[in-house]
C-alpha cells in the first residue's frame, strides 16, 4: 500500500521540475547581479532573464532595452561580448549554455511597475490564470494600473483586472 497521494514515477518527476524551476530561478538572479551594472554603465536597461532549456541545449537570453535610444543589433552584440568575458570570469552557470542578448521586441513584456506605467494609453495583451468576465486573454487599452489592479479598455466596456491573476502582461500590435 502507497503511503503517498501520488505514484512513485510522478513523485519523481515532480521533485525533478520543481528541483530545475529553483535552479533557474538561482540562475537568473546570479545573472542579474552580473548583468545590471554592465547594462546601467552602458545606458542599457534589462527588460527580462530567461534561463531554458531548448532540444538537448541551454539557453541563457537576456533581453535589453535602451533607455535613451532604441536597441539595434550592434548594441545587442557589444553588450553580448560585454556580458560573456564577465560570466566566463565569474562562471555562474556550472554547465553549457548558448547567450542570447536581444530587445524585448514591439511586444514587450510587462514585468516591473514601470512598465506598466509607461503602457498606460498602449495596447496591452493581459493573460490571467483564471477567466475574467469570461476571458483568460483580454486585449485592449491600458487605461490605468494602481498596485492591486490593471484598467483595459476592451471594445465598449473597461476590464477590472486584480493584478494576482495576472499570469503574462504584453504591449500588443493592433492589425
Amino acid at each position: 500500500m502507497r503511503k503517498s497521494g501520488c505514484p512513485p514515477t510522478l513523485c519523481v518527476l515532480l521533485k525533478e521540475v520543481f528541483s530545475l524551476s529553483r535552479q533557474t530561478r538561482q540562475v537568473v538572479e546570479k545573472v542579474k547581479e552580473i548583468a545590471l551594472p554592465i547594462l546601467e554603465q552602458e545606458g542599457f536597461e534589462l527588460v527580462d532573464i530567461e534561463y531554458t532549456k531548448e532540444g538537448p541545449n541551454r539557453v541563457l537570453r537576456i533581453f535589453i532595452d535602451g533607455e535613451e535610444k532604441r536597441v539595434d543589433l550592434n548594441d545587442c552584440a557589444h553588450i553580448s561580448e560585454l556580458l560573456s568575458k564577465k560570466l566566463d570570469e565569474v562562471d555562474p552557470i556550472p554547465e553549457a549554455y548558448y547567450l542570447d542578448v536581444s530587445s524585448p521586441g514591439a511586444e514587450r513584456p510587462l514585468k516591473k511597475e514601470a512598465d506598466y506605467q509607461k503602457a498606460i494609453g498602449k495596447n496591452v495583451l493581459i493573460s490571467t490564470y483564471v477567466p475574467i468576465e469570461g476571458q483568460k486573454e483580454i486585449q485592449g487599452v491600458l487605461e490605468a494600473v494602481d498596485q492591486d489592479t490593471l484598467w483595459v479598455e476592451a471594445g465598449q466596456k473597461t476590464i477590472e483586472i486584480p493584478r494576482e491573476k495576472v499570469a503574462k502582461a504584453r504591449l500588443a500590435i493592433v492589425f
